[in-house]
């Protein structure tokens, strides 16, 4: 079949004449591919699956009763534009009592249609040809696609373990200081779960400030923080003047797939942002923001969500722990992130997490997500489907049971 009169007009961004026909697959495609020949070989063998990285529970209570009433409201029809000022002034109240940070809801909030979106959107504020965005690996790549979108390009900031899975910010380059504009930063990190402490956000703020770089903390875990009050980039003071902090609806709102958060900081950099937004949508419905209003409004509802994973995490680090592993607490999210085996007694070696992952999936019906950009490392993700504690314990068990199967190297 010949190539439609189109295939030479895709842009380079996408892969120009040769998009759709590359060979490679992405790695959660090789997850699906896996999942799918456990479940034809093995029928009988539940999957279990630690891979899934979503909330697996509807909003609370008072988020679902609020959107009843408002989704019938003939007010709430209208294009939001850039966000209607109660959610704003939620959002506000919400950093204020969270965190001590003051901000105008006016000028310094903006609502978006979830973290996804700004992370993307940020780059366009920003981002010439030839500047660079500077972005932790692993981590959450859309700033960066955006940032090469724009004719802009991503260096790459590894997360290591010894030091903490935060950035060696000493190691990069002059050459890279110079063309830097944007750095993107996520704490509590994903996948890692590392935290971030005021320590560090000074050092990054300095830096910023010596270098001219703005600087964005994607922040969609920080209500899932264990061990310690959560911290927001935007309480160490001279934050507000170098960057923005994007907040998410979803994580500690069990508001998966509602679309909903909010980016805050320097007035001036979150009015480009809503000037970008503004000409990308036309807003999240009107409804949905009135909705999530009555979940900022309600301290007891992350509270309620951050014990929950909290208590999941404990189970599978001790689970992992007594075959082997070397897991530790994360200090935040909803993910475990463990050193993967080099292999299997008297069975295969593993070059990668990913070889180790299809080991799991394919031979074990064990689902987990590879990392391998900053050494070998699974994760593991605790938002798997069990309605019940004793349901947890029981799926604790059957994953120990399985691991026992096998002698890891390590």
């Amino acid at each position: 079949m010949s190539d439609p009169y189109f295939q030479s007009l895709f842009a380079d961004r996408i892969g120009g004449a040769r998009y759709g026909k590359g060979t490679a697959i992405y790695k959660f495609e090789n997850i699906k591919r896996a999942k799918r020949a456990a479940i034809k070989d093995f029928p009988d063998r539940p999957l279990l699956d630690f891979g899934i990285g979503e909330n697996d529970e509807m909003a609370p209570r008072p988020i679902r009763e609020a959107m009843k009433v408002e989704v019938d409201r003939l007010e709430n029809r209208g294009y939001a534009d850039n966000g209607i000022p109660e959610y704003k002034e939620a959002a506000a109240a919400f950093m204020k009592r969270e965190f001590g940070v003051t901000l105008d809801p006016v000028t310094e909030v903006n609502h978006c249609i979830g973290s996804k979106p700004a992370l993307a959107m940020l780059p366009a504020v920003f981002i010439n040809q030839g500047d660079i965005t500077l972005m932790t690996v692993p981590g959450y790549p859309v700033a960066g696609t955006h940032t090469q979108y724009y004719g802009g390009s991503v260096f790459r900031l590894p997360l290591e373990e010894k030091n903490g899975f935060k950035p060696d910010l000493d190691a990069i380059p002059d050459d890279i200081r110079r063309r830097a504009k944007l750095m993107v930063l996520n704490y509590p990190n994903s996948p890692t779960g590392a935290l971030a402490d005021e320590a560090f956000f000074r050092k990054v703020i300095d830096f910023a400030l010596k270098h001219q770089i703005v600087v964005v903390n994607d922040a969609a875990h920080i209500m899932l923080t264990y061990g310690r009050r959560p911290l927001s980039f935007l309480q160490i003071d001279g934050a507000k003047e170098v960057g923005v902090e994007v907040h998410s609806m979803s994580k500690g709102f069990h508001m998966i797939g509602w679309r909903l958060g909010f980016v805050a900081g320097h007035e001036r950099i979150v009015r480009a942002f809503a000037d970008v937004k503004d000409n990308s949508d036309s807003g999240q419905f009107m409804a949905i923001q009135k909705a999530a209003i009555a979940g900022l409004n309600d301290p007891s509802i992350p509270v309620a969500v951050r014990t929950k994973y909290e208590r999941r995490l404990r189970k599978l680090v001790a689970t992992l722990n007594e075959i082997g592993f070397d897991a530790k607490m994360p200090g935040g999210t909803y993910f475990l992130y463990a050193r993967s085996p080099k292999g299997v007694q008297g069975g295969p070696t593993f070059a990668t997490a990913e070889d180790c992952s299809q080991f799991l999936i394919r031979e074990r019906s064990i689902c987990t997500v590879p990392w391998d950009d900053a050494g070998a490392y699974l994760r593991f993700s605790v938002t798997y489907q069990a309605p019940t504690e004793a349901d947890e314990d029981v799926l604790m068990a059957a994953l120990k049971e399985r691991l026992a199967r096998d002698r890891f190297l390590w």
